[in-house]
């Protein structure tokens, strides 16, 4: 039995988490305290103090107490996690490193590092280093051998105008109206994450129902952005006032209908129609003539759904690809019939063969 989602459990992070069943969550998302160790109050040049993470959430005696956590509570999510399941870890250069090595010894297979270049960085205002213009997440599988992870490969691409998304996303710092303040106007959480972020990670990473944990939820930005998207959540903070804000805010989103939820499918999924099966469906017939787009090639249709141009005889790709010289082809998309409005691409048969198959 599963979990109750759309929950936010107030309790310590690690307690909480062992009371969660083996293989019930499909991601986790997280944001652990990062080990600032700032030392000292932190200025800009006219001497106004800098409002930044000083909280007692974030400070551990030292990296030994801190590696411990870490692994402990990676340890859990490892095990919550189901087969196919993934994590999302966000941090800064002064955790990071850590965490990407403690996830590796528990088992975790990395699959990307993704660099959040923010557009709207703080200033390093003392000018004694490089401006701290960007966080990393590591994202990785359960395991190296574990089943498929979800990648919704197709959709990242169409959010990108339609160009391969890369690792690097730039996206601005939580600002405005998304960021929650308190009673007396100031920042309500010193790091909350933007929207936009979380958005991007869920959609990438996620279908529809699946459950997603934020070990760490602060104010409950995981769980926004799941519930708009149609996402199920389970928060656990320790902090009360950080939960009472979430609740807040979460209880204001929105959710997306079933139908508004689809994204750009991936054809990688779609039921593999080889094109003999066009031949045997009548769509085309042995001794039709094929033609390349700008008509300088042309292949006859032979019963066995092979090609035939001149002596040269074969698959709709291979014969494409030597009618070209190269070193390989996508037949589907270079070979076209004649239809009543000129030349189609021999892809939209396939189209119309998978339509007409049974659901599964």
């Amino acid at each position: 039995m599963g979990p109750s989602a759309d929950v936010i459990i107030q309790g310590d992070c690690l307690a909480e988490l062992a009371k969660l069943p083996d293989r019930s969550v499909d991601l986790v998302f997280a944001d652990p305290p990062y080990n600032l160790q700032l030392g000292g109050d932190l200025l800009r040049p006219d001497n106004s103090k800098v409002d930044a993470v000083d909280d007692d959430w974030d400070r551990f005696d030292s990296f030994e107490a801190y590696d411990a956590f870490t692994r402990a509570w990676l340890r859990e999510c490892h095990r919550v996690l189901k087969p196919d399941g993934a994590i999302w870890v966000i941090g800064s250069y002064h955790n990071i490193f850590r965490v990407g090595s403690a996830l590796q010894d528990l088992g975790f297979w990395i699959l990307n590092d993704i660099v959040w270049r923010k557009s709207n960085p703080m200033p390093n205002f003392k000018g004694t280093r490089f401006t701290n213009a960007h966080e990393t997440l590591i994202w990785a599988a359960k395991g190296r051998g574990a089943r498929r992870y979800t990648f919704n490969y197709d959709a990242m691409k169409m959010a990108n105008d339609e160009l391969q998304m890369r690792s690097d996303w730039t996206i601005p710092l939580c600002t405005g109206e998304e960021r929650l303040k308190d009673a007396t106007g100031a920042k309500a959480h010193p790091t909350q994450k933007p929207e936009a972020l979380l958005h991007r990670v869920i959609l990438a990473s996620t279908k529809p129902g699946d459950v997603i944990l934020d070990p760490f939820f602060g104010t409950g930005t995981t769980g926004a952005a799941a519930r708009r998207l149609g996402r199920r959540y389970i928060g656990i903070e320790r902090e009360s006032e950080y939960v009472k804000l979430a609740q807040a805010r979460i209880a204001q989103v929105v959710p997306a209908s079933p139908e508004e939820l689809k994204v750009t499918g991936s054809k990688k999924a779609e039921p593999r129609i080889p094109f003999g099966q066009i031949v045997e469906a009548g769509l085309l017939r042995p001794g039709d003539m094929l033609y390349d787009p700008q008509g300088r090639h042309s292949a006859r249709v032979r019963p066995d759904g092979s090609l035939a141009v001149g002596e040269l005889t074969g698959s709709i790709h291979k014969v494409g690809a030597m009618v070209q010289s190269a070193p390989a082809c996508n037949g589907w998309t270079y070979w076209h019939f004649k239809s009543d409005k000129g030349l189609a691409p021999i892809d939209v048969l396939r189209a119309k063969v998978r339509k007409e198959m049974p659901v599964a």
